[in-house]
């Protein structure tokens, strides 16, 4: 076959995303168990969802703390032994903490799988919290903060939450340097006793699942209740308390270049507006060919990179504004930005522009689920943000059938100058 290379491709329209879905099941002692069956090599992922996270905790880090410390030591494996026999196995195992979630997340081998959920398992159910290890990572987690506070962008982010949501809420209640060093065992497993336990568990598996993977995890988790089993743990209510002060600066006297953050509250992810909104957003800066970019940095070029987008929480979201540049452009930036609002606030795109977005778009859906493993982070995506499973349909369908009048309509809703807050951290210039 002769192939002229001097003639594009045709461009196919995009029809569906096929996202596979997760088959339901409910283990003995009513875990939830979602099953994704995809991909070809013998591996899969596994993921443990414990409903407590940041939202639940009574003082800062805890939540956080609690999860990673479940790999420094259990009843049956010290810290060495579980990393020995992880590593021995080729498996790894992540521990994160969400607003909302901990996260157990193992990789594996099919062959190995019983012997790493072993591991695994122990270090859930069985705990201990050991002083020694809680003392090493405290120290070296507590020295990366410094390194990390001295950071533009880090100090930047910290006004920026606190600013929106104030010192009592827990998204703006900072994290300081001596609250690493309030962290006891006890606190930490104050915090696991009251939500690592059966009845607040969910259970995710993907990759190439065989009958004997699941048989191992109903063993390990779904036969009999384990922990201090209560009701799943309830999203406290919180209220945000935004500060009525529009511009906040920090000072670096000796930064070379500045930190700015801007934004404010939009709707959450469960609004109707909230799948086209995103496409907006994305159309103004959610993409290297957005409207920031086109504008500030290849046109007036302040900047290597800005970009906008929606950051969503339990019942709300963030429209959020963020680029680093020098000092003296810091004003330049923010007046650019507030004009490119105005642009989709009075003009309609051109339709080639929302083309081209939305087929940005649609491409980054393909490339993000077309692995096992990212199909299980999707779906775990809809399960902590509490959505339905037609949420990738309608999401497609958002995209492909958003209009230029719509675009204008929804920056003229969302895109709201006046309730914006802006934080600039940095260098003064005079």
């Amino acid at each position: 076959m002769n192939l002229n290379r001097n003639i594009a491709p045709p461009i196919r329209p995009f029809d569906e995303i096929g996202i596979i879905h997760p088959e339901h099941r409910v283990m003995k002692n009513g875990i939830p168990l979602h099953v994704i069956q995809a991909g070809t090599e013998d591996v899969v992922r596994l993921d443990l969802l414990i409903g407590g996270g940041l939202w639940h905790q009574s003082q800062p880090l805890q939540a956080m703390f609690a999860n990673r410390m479940l790999r420094e030591g259990s009843a049956s494996f010290t810290s060495s032994q579980i990393a020995e026999k992880l590593d021995f196995y080729g498996s790894m195992l992540e521990l994160s903490s969400s607003v909302n979630c901990g996260f157990i997340t193992l990789y594996s081998l099919n062959k190995h799988f019983a012997h790493t959920l072993e591991v695994v398992a122990d270090s859930l159910k069985h705990p201990l919290f050991p002083e020694k290890e809680l003392q090493v990572v405290r120290h070296a987690n507590k020295q990366n903060f410094l390194v990390n506070s001295t950071k533009v962008e880090v100090t930047s982010r910290r006004c920026f939450n606190r600013a929106l949501f104030g010192s009592d809420h827990p998204l703006g209640r900072n994290v300081e340097a001596d609250d690493y060093d309030r962290l006891t065992p006890d606190i930490l497993r104050a915090f696991y006793e009251k939500h690592y336990h059966s009845g607040n568990c969910k259970v995710f598996v993907s990759g190439k699942v065989t009958p004997e993977i699941v048989l191992s995890i109903e063993e390990a988790f779904g036969n009999e209740p384990w922990g201090k089993v209560a009701q799943p743990s309830t999203m406290p209510a919180f209220q945000p308390r935004q500060t009525t002060i529009r511009r906040h600066f920090i000072e670096h006297p000796d930064a070379m270049q500045s930190s700015l953050k801007m934004g404010g509250f939009v709707i959450p992810q469960q609004h109707p507006d909230f799948l086209k909104t995103r496409v907006m957003t994305t159309l103004f800066g959610g993409y290297f060919g957005s409207r920031l970019m086109s504008n500030i940095r290849e046109d007036k070029g302040y900047t290597y990179g800005i970009g906008a987008g929606i950051v969503t929480y339990p019942d709300t979201g963030l429209l959020v504004i963020s680029t680093e540049a020098a000092n003296e452009y810091m004003e330049a930036i923010i007046s650019e930005v507030y004009a490119e609002m105005d642009k989709l606030h009075n003009d309609l795109v051109p339709q080639a522009e929302l083309d081209m977005v939305r087929n940005y778009m649609l491409g980054d859906w393909c490339r993000s689920y077309e692995g096992p493993f990212s199909l299980s982070e999707a779906w775990i995506y809809v399960e902590t943000g509490g959505l339905d499973e037609d949420f990738f349909t309608r999401s497609i369908e958002a995209i492909q059938s958003i209009t230029r009048e719509e675009i204008r309509t929804l920056a003229q809703r969302y895109l709201c100058k006046e309730s914006l807050i802006e934080v600039v951290s940095g260098k003064k210039v005079s």
